[in-house]
């Protein structure tokens, strides 16, 4: 069997608490591992851990105890190893709002050293396909919510990163907007081979977007975990809903049991 591209091994985070009494734990001895190709859906209630897990991910911050490893590199040790390699998609489009959506995406290509003769035709073709031609030259302010999220996918892709992290990307748009968008995004992460990490805490967005479903319960711990094969249609896509259900209620209860 290949090692799995991402591996957490009992990886604890700790953080100290702002008002200097002690620390709390964010991330509690939390092990898994996602293989080549996979889109896992991360799935939780706000304040359980999932963003910290994916700062850990992304090399942002270092665990307290434990080891994390992609494609067997430590990303906060190894950070620089890293670029161009990772492509994060975050709950805001992040845009420079003086940089038209053919130059935001040309960034991320310019900081990988890029020449702007390379990046562009590169940056043209992924705006293409995530359907702005036309827009190349617009600035953000002049393009609706998922438009502007469609660049900073654009973005994320064009450096032809393996892994691509997502935080909530598409949270902050309308319901019919955001169906559409996660559609393109599996879409385009299937046809390119590339391995996807998504977090959220919509239920219905993890069904729609994962392979794999993870959810965590506060600190960060997998409470449940199901896989989206043939099987989960129709009523085996229900029967997995009504369980995810039932294990973020029983945090709920837990939350609010007295101590």
């Amino acid at each position: 069997m290949p090692e799995p591209l991402i591996r957490f091994d009992n990886v604890t985070k700790e953080f100290p608490r702002p008002d200097g009494g002690g620390r709390f734990t964010a991330v509690d001895r939390l092990s898994l591992t996602i293989e080549k190709g996979e889109i896992v859906a991360v799935l939780g209630k706000t304040g359980c851990g999932k963003s910290t897990m994916f700062n850990l991910l992304a090399g942002l911050i270092e665990p307290t105890s434990g080891t994390v490893q992609v494609t067997g590199h430590d990303p906060f040790r190894d950070f620089d190893f890293f670029r161009g390699k990772m492509g994060i998609v975050f709950q805001n489009d992040r845009l420079m709002p003086w940089r038209s959506a053919l130059d935001n995406v040309v960034l991320g290509l310019e900081i990988l050293d890029s020449k702007r003769s390379d990046a562009e035709p590169v940056a043209r073709r992924w705006l293409e396909r995530l359907g702005l031609s036309g827009h190349e030259n617009d600035w953000p302010h002049a393009l609706s919510g998922g438009m502007r999220q469609r660049v900073s996918i654009a973005r994320a892709f064009a450096v032809e990163p393996d892994i691509l992290l997502c935080d909530e990307p598409f949270s902050s748009l309308d319901e019919m907007t955001a169906r559409d968008l996660r559609a393109e995004f599996v879409r385009l992460v299937r046809q390119n081979g590339k391995t996807a990490v998504f977090i959220t805490h919509h239920i219905n967005e993890a069904m729609d977007v994962g392979d794999r479903i993870m959810v965590f319960h506060r600190p960060a711990r997998i409470a449940y975990e199901a896989r989206l094969d043939a099987a989960a249609k129709g009523d085996g896509r229900q029967a997995i809903q009504d369980e995810i259900l039932k294990v973020l209620s029983r945090e709920t209860k837990d939350e609010a049991a007295p101590v």
